[in-house]
């Protein structure tokens, strides 16, 4: 059969797309029945429900997405506005892959730590009216998400808490991830441990850099000379390399705030690398190809995708519900390079 369509430049007819109305002139039933049926009303009876596939079959129909979210008002859509998608990032992975299995569709956007490149990333997803904003915030106040949280859009951070709004938010045992790996080195016989991290102005970089403080003084370590947070920079982490190694008494051990900062440290060790013993916050690929194997404090990506995507789901069900924070423990995975010895 030949449908009708519009021209094209060319003059020649253009096949028009199959609508709802054909399919259910293919299938023999009424139209409401077609769209009681694409809506998942499982009281179609299964006769019908068999013709309905078969014509959408023979026609080759799609569902008009666009109407489909005028009538509901949902997109079935979450922006996740994240530090760098250009890096691999597990948790967007899998954030992304517990919204497949939720039938919702990401859409992912970088905002590479910079406070108005994330502002107008979120303002943009709220005014493509998605469904929901999971973020991984970096700016000193989220204020201007007041006006669509109030408005009934679930916004979930995932990290680091969001500033000047109350939200969902899944962290990762920072404080605990830390006291493993310092007390793992202390057991190896290090007194002497030293510590480079993030940029403290980021959440998690100020919590790991305050914890790792906590552990100096609970085991009567002196912290002068001895912690170094600050951006991921190569000179930077260079510098306070050589201030570990240099000291007069030297760090036995490194312990480092994140997989980008270890990844920078092992770049400056080279061919030093296993001449002292590290252990890297986070996991990353390749880690336990090193040698030694990289010891690392692994963070539940996974468990924090899921949690993410549960408590979008949750506030969506429930605007009123009560705001919730989820705590993540950490894991330490010992594979050689955190147990050499003095």
């Amino acid at each position: 059969m030949v449908r009708a369509g519009s021209l094209s430049n060319h003059g020649r007819p253009q096949p028009r797309r199959p609508t709802m109305a054909d399919v259910a002139r293919e299938a023999g039933v009424a139209l409401r029945t077609v769209s009681r049926f694409v809506n998942g009303d499982a009281t179609v009876g299964e006769d019908f429900a068999d013709r309905i596939r078969r014509a959408i079959e023979t026609l080759d129909w799609q569902p008009d997405e666009r109407a489909r979210q005028l009538r509901s008002g949902r997109t079935r859509t979450i922006g996740a506005a994240v530090r760098n998608i250009s890096d691999a990032h597990p948790v967007l992975r899998a954030v992304d892959e517990s919204a497949r299995a939720a039938g919702l569709t990401v859409v992912a956007m970088s905002t590479e730590d910079d406070e108005e490149r994330e502002r107008e990333a979120v303002v943009s997803m709220c005014r493509r009216r998605m469904d929901g904003i999971i973020i991984e915030p970096i700016a000193e106040n989220h204020g201007y998400l007041q006006p669509e949280i109030d408005s009934g859009m679930p916004v979930v951070a995932f990290d680091r808490p969001a500033t000047g709004v109350e939200v969902d938010t899944v962290l990762s045992d920072n404080r605990g991830g830390i006291a493993l790996a310092f007390e793992h080195l202390v057991r190896q016989g290090h007194r002497r441990i030293g510590y480079i991290g993030d940029d403290e102005r980021i959440y998690t970089g100020h919590e790991r850099a305050v914890a790792f403080h906590e552990c100096l003084r609970a085991h009567c370590s002196a912290a002068t000379g001895m912690v170094h947070p600050g951006p991921i920079d190569p000179a930077r982490i260079a510098a306070a390399l050589n201030r570990l190694r240099s000291d007069p008494e030297p760090a036995t051990a490194i312990l480092t705030g994140n997989a980008s900062t270890t990844v920078a440290v092992i770049r400056q060790l080279g061919g030093d690398f296993g001449s002292i013993a590290l252990v890297g916050f986070d996991d990353f690929a390749l880690a336990d190809l090193l040698r030694p194997g990289l010891t690392v404090v692994a963070q539940g990506e996974a468990e924090i995708g899921r949690t993410a995507i549960d408590l979008f789901q949750a506030r969506a069900a429930d605007p009123s519900r009560p705001v919730q924070t989820v705590t993540v423990p950490t894991t330490l995975i010992p594979r050689g390079s955190g147990e050499l010895a003095p």
